[in-house]
């Protein structure tokens, strides 16, 4: 007999009250044959995922299924259960084991991906869930399978002890956008809209791959830029998120230079290109300065912080937007700005705590490249 398994889960904090939801249906999709929900405590997207699709072919083998067809709005567990992807986070391990030890048992089984509206039926299963998980209603959970693993609490990010500072850290991971033809060329590219390149776009779904695996992301906010933006949506399409643009994330305004190398501003404006290297309060033609690019970055800081306070957010940005949230996280100088380099597609990592401390954790990482 072949059916078809639609799965799907969630958490309201990532990690929060989670739930997955799961339904079988015929090989026609016409019948149901059989769904399967539950809250499972506090848990992450993935992992509530996971166990919305290990219910599916539980339920599937349980009918005597012997052929499926898996459709799943996740990324991630179709390019992991397909074995494109190697699972690394250790919370999936063993649920993706898990997964394959079940999936073993058909005699012919596939995986396809599918939207999120395409997915609705197991998606209203999960969020029943997932609203009986945050309401407490314990009959619609799973027994202790729902306590937080060891894992989760020792991947939550700390205060560092010797800071002073107290509580759980808002973690932003900051990624710089892919290559564009503006990029290759080595011109500036501030408020211009150039697409990423064939390459860029493969730097984008390389570190979308190894977000994914890295886990534990509750929201993508991107600059509504087109590079910027599409390196986001990888992203988001990989964790089962959506991207939240931020005018305040776009990158520095280069007015009259935008687009010209460094040797054609410097011939054109001289002076006041030489001042701009050397004084962040100095305006380009046309433009803003790097100051000013500061406190839009302190602002979206707030806001990200304000919505999501102790949780990992991916911010995809721009150069210069990502430096001035470095130096925000050091309380350092306007020098800095001068000092650091951040490649393309490059991750960077800056915790800020509610009493006020700060600290960064990394700089312009590019090994997932």
């Amino acid at each position: 007999m072949k059916v078809v398994i639609e799965a799907d889960g969630g958490s309201r904090g990532n990690p929060g009250p989670a739930g997955y939801g799961a339904v079988v249906l015929d090989g026609d999709r016409a019948t149901v044959l059989a769904e399967a929900k539950s809250a499972i405590g506090r848990a992450t997207n993935n992992v509530a995922e996971y166990r919305g699709l290990i219910a599916g072919l539980e339920a599937a083998l349980r009918l005597g299924a012997t052929e499926a067809a898996v459709r799943l709005d996740s990324k991630l567990l179709v390019e992991q259960m397909s074995g494109r992807w190697k699972v690394k986070h250790p919370d999936l391990i063993d649920l993706h084991a898990q997964a394959r030890a079940l999936a073993s048992r058909f005699d012919r089984i596939g995986y396809t991906w599918i939207p999120r509206e395409r997915n609705s039926h197991a998606d209203r299963l999960a969020n029943e869930a997932m609203d009986a998980a945050a309401g407490g209603n314990e009959a619609a959970a799973d027994p202790p399978a729902a306590e937080p693993s060891k894992i989760d609490a020792a991947k939550a990010p700390k205060a560092p002890r010797w800071t002073g500072a107290r509580g759980t850290p808002t973690r932003l991971l900051l990624l710089r956008h892919g290559e564009t033809e503006l990029s290759v060329q080595r011109r500036y590219s501030g408020h211009g809209n150039p697409a990423l390149t064939d390459a860029g776009r493969r730097q984008a779904a390389a570190a979308a791959k190894y977000l994914a695996e890295r886990g534990g992301i509750a929201a993508v906010f991107s600059s509504p830029l087109q590079r910027a933006h599409d390196t986001a949506a990888a992203a988001a399409e990989a964790l089962g998120l959506k991207v939240t643009l931020d005018e305040d994330l776009i990158e520095t305004d280069f007015g009259d230079w935008d687009g010209l190398t460094f040797s054609e501003a410097a011939e054109r404006d001289s002076e006041l290109h030489r001042r701009w290297l050397q004084d962040t309060s100095t305006t380009p033609p046309g433009g803003e300065s790097f100051e000013a690019v500061l406190d839009r970055a302190a602002r979206a800081r707030d806001r990200i912080i304000a919505a999501h306070q102790g949780d990992t957010v991916l911010v995809v940005s721009h150069v210069t937007p990502i430096k001035m949230l470095l130096r925000l996280a050091l309380d350092a100088g306007p020098g800095i700005l001068y000092r650091l380099h951040l490649d393309l597609a490059s991750l960077s990592i800056a915790e800020f705590y509610s009493d006020g401390g700060s600290s960064v954790r990394l700089v312009n990482q590019t090994a997932y490249l």
